[in-house]
């Protein structure tokens, strides 16, 4: 294994991948979570995307347009999962909004500070943490904001029968519940170091540089992290108390 590497390439990584993968689908049958199909599609999925960027990057990462474009693409692909996932129809583009005013205001406040280089192997991967991190918050917020929602609209009706404006009574209901989307960002930087050595540290020190640098640089992302969910979960929920980002079914008590 060189020094670059993390494991150990050539077959039997390859076998290791679709035993996994085979075990996760396996595991979820068995203990019927309903997500057997849905788990090899997404490795599939990943093996092919994985195979694409790596076959383009290079070419990617020379052009500061085609790097804005595939951070372009990141941004309309986290969208649209996080429509997907809070289960929205016709509003679900506005899931775009938390995501690209969490991640890409971090993105540029550190290119105008000089803080990140405009080189695109180095924007696409912070970008690419922090449009995730944004995907996730979205996606955390928004389904638990309209469970809330579906289950307790008695008491969105009662807040609204108090006089409390469709708003507020939404934000009243779901806000903590939303909230705890913020949740894994948390618990992942508490622990950090010591439960897990996350991806940022270990590229940064399989690249060659001293562990202080390594450290340092995984603390930017995880402090980074924090700061776009917490946008993210925050828009989510206002688009979702201003009827802006809905579930394909309307909540009778909101009028729809």
């Amino acid at each position: 294994m060189s020094s670059s590497t993390m494991l150990v390439l050539g077959p039997k990584l390859w076998v290791a991948l679709a035993a996994l993968t085979a075990a996760a689908a396996a595991v979820a049958a068995v203990g019927r979570l309903g997500h057997s199909r849905q788990i090899v599609v997404a490795a599939l999925r990943a093996a092919v995307q994985l195979t694409a960027v790596s076959l383009l990057i290079a070419a990617i990462v020379a052009s500061h347009w085609a790097t804005a474009g595939f951070v372009v693409l990141m941004c309309l692909v986290a969208s649209g999962t996080s429509a997907r996932r809070v289960g929205a129809g016709r509003s679900g583009w506005w899931a775009a909004v938390p995501i690209v005013a969490g991640s890409l205001t971090v993105v540029a406040a550190l290119l105008a500070a000089g803080l990140l280089p405009t080189r695109g192997i180095a924007v696409i991967p912070v970008a690419g943490i922090l449009i995730g991190g944004a995907m996730t918050a979205t996606s955390l917020a928004g389904r638990r904001a309209v469970d809330e929602l579906t289950g307790r609209r008695g008491e969105v009706e009662a807040a609204l029968a108090l006089g409390l404006s469709p708003r507020d009574a939404v934000l009243l209901v779901c806000r903590a519940a939303a909230a705890q989307a913020l949740i894994p960002a948390l618990d992942q930087t508490r622990t950090v170091g010591l439960v897990t050595l996350p991806g940022a540290f270990v590229g940064v020190l399989l690249g060659g540089a001293s562990p202080i640098e390594a450290g340092v640089t995984q603390l930017f992302v995880l402090v980074g992290l924090l700061a776009v969910e917490a946008v993210a979960v925050v828009l989510t929920v206002e688009l979702v108390a201003r009827g802006r980002l809905r579930p394909r079914e309307p909540i009778p008590a909101l009028g729809g």
